[in-house]
Formats: C-alpha cells, structure tokens, sequence
C-alpha cells in the first residue's frame, strides 16, 4: 500500500473513515464487531510491549493488570472524541496527541483485525480499500455536528430507530448519554461544547436541524 502523502498535524482533530474493500462487510457478527472494539481500546496506547494476540493469551487476571498498567503509565496515540461502527465501514472523531498518532494507532487496528477476520473465514488479501481516509476539523462548532453526523449513521442507515440510538451498542453514543462507558471514549470535550448530556442528546435527535446544517460539514464526511 502507497505511503500516505497526506500529513496530519498533532493537537489537530480528524475525522477518520474506512470502508470494506468494494464497500463489501467488514462486521458480519457482535463478536466482529466487539473485537474492532477491544483491538481499538488496546493500540491506542503506544508503549505496549506485546501484541494483541499475545494479549489474549494472558490469564483474564494479567490482561486486567496489564491494561491498568497500560492506562496509569502509557502513553495514547490519539483521543478518540466519538466513534461509530457499520457493517461495511468506520467512523472516528480523533485528536492527534503525538506525531503520528493517527497513523500508527490505526495502522495497527486495522492490521490486526484483518488477520483476525482472515483467519476466522480462511480468506486471504486485503480487508479495508485503503490506510483510512482523514479530514481535519478545524473549529468547534464544526467539530460537534461531525459527532452528531457519526453518532446518526446507524439511524440513516435505517439500522435502527432515532429514539433507539443508546441501544446500538458499536457506536460511542450511549456513553455520551451514559448508558454504557467505552473507557476509551472522551465525551466530556464535546459535552462541554454543548452543555449538558441532555442539550447533546437534543441536538442529536434533532433531525430538523441536522438536515438544515449537513451543508455546513458536507466537504468533511468523506462519503
């Protein structure tokens, strides 16, 4: 695969997307979808000295260890503001922390879920069409209706019901209105922004006000 030409900046936010090679699934059960999730909350530490496989070959009580560790003294490769996974394809609102960050984080994401589903269904070749694609988001306002678009994909994609959005479980959604916490999650940013858990579930069910403001993020959604 090329070398990305494109440089992106550190403390700068990006909204990240990838999709199944020829737009084919990528998640084809909940256990594929919880393993993106797992390898997600594990490489976006740098400083682990084992890989993901041998992770998992840990006792359950040194993998608890082991993540703590990874937590208290490691250092993050990116800030994951919102997330949102599809069938076919991924979307992340992300910071940069160190040089690099994105790249490397998801370089490593996206590898070991290959070989994981590869393995799983005896396939072979690339599973994504490319590195990942990344649009830099450049002022606040813009940056909270990028959440609200990612947090929606699963209701425009007829997935699920507007009001039944904290029920979709691939999605940082529901710890933003605190049903369930994905540690690796930084909602309070964008809640800040906004003002309350309330005020950010309004304006995201707010579909009225999504449509009139889409035009604004257009050239930032990468579809």
């Amino acid at each position: 695969m090329p070398r990305r030409k494109q440089v992106l900046g550190t403390d700068e936010t990006y909204h990240v997307l990838n999709r199944g090679v020829a737009s084919l699934p990528i998640f084809n059960t909940d256990k594929d979808y919880r393993r993106f999730i797992q390898l997600t909350s594990y490489y976006i530490f740098i400083d682990s000295t084992l890989s993901y496989s041998s992770f998992r070959d840990l006792e359950v009580k040194q993998q608890s260890e082991y993540m703590e560790k990874l937590k208290k003294e490691s250092r993050r490769a990116i800030d994951i503001y919102a997330f949102c996974l599809m069938p076919n394809h991924i979307h992340f609102l992300v910071r940069q922390i160190i040089d690099g960050g994105i790249t490397l984080a998801f370089s490593k994401i996206q590898n070991a879920y290959a070989k994981y589903i590869n393995l799983k269904n005896r396939r072979a070749g690339p599973l994504f069409q490319s590195r990942f694609k990344a649009k830099r988001v450049e002022k606040d306002e813009i940056l909270i209706h990028i959440s609200r678009y990612i947090h929606l994909n699963p209701s425009t994609a007829f997935l699920i019901r507007p009001d039944n959005l904290e029920n979709y479980e691939y999605s940082s959604y529901p710890t933003y209105v605190g049903i369930k916490k994905f540690d690796f999650v930084n909602p309070r940013f964008i809640l800040k922004i906004v003002g309350s858990v309330e005020k950010y579930k309004q304006f995201v069910l707010n579909q009225a006000d999504y449509q009139k403001d889409l035009s604004k993020i257009k050239h930032l959604l990468l579809e």
